[in-house]
């Protein structure tokens, strides 16, 4: 059985913890893979790493620190498969679904490293009589993300390189039930030339979560991921003196107009309502027909007999399982729910 390391001060170690969480193929629910709960001592490192790491990160010259980011990406173009892969396996998602997940998180690490245009100060001069003003663009210090199980590469990739690159250093706390793509993200970041201790990776849930909302040397926080965790987070690191940003769940609504192309909005239609499993903010919960509803309903009929779920590693499945079978379980109680009311 594998066993997630940490990512600690540049060195990918073994959690001393007695408290572990299994990883599992959604699939086929065979355990792959143990997460730790990250231990307080290693939280304490994690943390405290940053803070010395960054006395000397914010002092390196931006173009530096930009050229580590144009490394990274070609890293990841070229581990673009094989990253992929790692997240069908632990997700579930189709290979396709999972390749798109990787690319748009490159397209950010790519926007990292273009970081000089962003982190240029602004000069006004006799705003008054005798008087210019001057505005600097500096990094804050430690940085946190907390980030959600359904797109382990694209979330943590908006956070940490955008991070990094202005100057601050990064803990990332990856969701407990896809932790091997982040880990690998993190190996690449490694190979890219990233120093020691910029970015560390720790693992867990609630516990450790709340040490970093918590941590008066945490400057900053970032989460995505459901409404009542991102309540409690925004509210718990808002009252810690962090700067917070929590991006909770979303609901997404199509409104069909009467003109719209009837196969358009089929394929749009089914296409969005089972990417993924249905398990993104944008996935469509709700289609709102302007007009006649009736006379779409026997060609949407025909195009959802078409959809097939499947394993990951199936090339014809139009979509995978959901994460687990407590979602499973959710999903079916909300379906009998909806019967029930008619």
């Amino acid at each position: 059985m594998k066993n997630v390391p940490l990512y600690l001060a540049g060195e990918f170690v073994q959690s001393q913890t007695n408290e572990w969480i299994d990883v599992t193929d959604p699939a086929t629910n065979e355990v792959i893979a143990r997460a730790p709960c990250t231990t307080d001592a290693e939280m304490r490192k994690a943390i405290d790493t940053a803070g010395e790491v960054f006395k000397t990160w914010k002092e390196v010259p931006v173009s530096d620190r930009a050229r580590v980011m144009l490394r990274y990406q070609a890293l990841l173009k070229e581990h673009h498969d094989e990253i992929a892969e790692i997240l069908s396996q632990e997700t579930g998602k189709t290979f396709d679904d999972a390749k798109g997940d990787v690319w748009r998180g490159i397209e950010v690490v790519e926007h990292a490293a273009n970081v000089a245009s962003m982190m240029m100060g602004e000069t006004v001069e006799n705003v008054a009589r005798s008087v210019d003003t001057h505005s600097w663009i500096q990094p804050l210090g430690v940085c946190a993300g907390i980030t959600p199980f359904n797109f382990p590469a694209m979330i943590p990739l908006w956070m940490f390189p955008m991070a990094i690159a202005c100057g601050n250093t990064f803990i990332l706390k990856p969701s407990e039930q896809d932790p091997l793509t982040p880990m690998r993200l993190a190996e690449l970041f490694e190979e890219a030339g990233a120093p020691k201790g910029v970015l560390q990776v720790v693992h867990g849930s609630k516990q450790q979560v709340d040490v970093l909302l918590t941590d008066p040397a945490i400057k900053a926080v970032s989460f995505v991921g459901s409404v009542p965790v991102g309540r409690y987070i925004y509210e718990t690191g808002t009252r810690n003196m962090k700067r917070v940003q929590s991006f909770a769940g979303a609901k997404n609504h199509m409104v069909i107009l009467p003109d719209a192309d009837k196969q358009h909005v089929i394929n749009a239609l089914v296409g969005a309502s089972v990417g993924a499993a249905g398990q993104r903010c944008m996935a469509i919960s709700v289609a709102v027909f302007v007009g006649e509803a009736q006379a779409w309903i026997p060609e949407l009929k025909e195009a959802m007999a078409k959809v097939r779920p499947g394993a990951w590693n199936d090339s014809g499945a139009s979509y995978g399982p959901v994460i687990s079978p407590k979602a499973k379980d959710r999903i079916e109680s909300l379906i009998a729910t909806g019967e029930a009311q008619g």
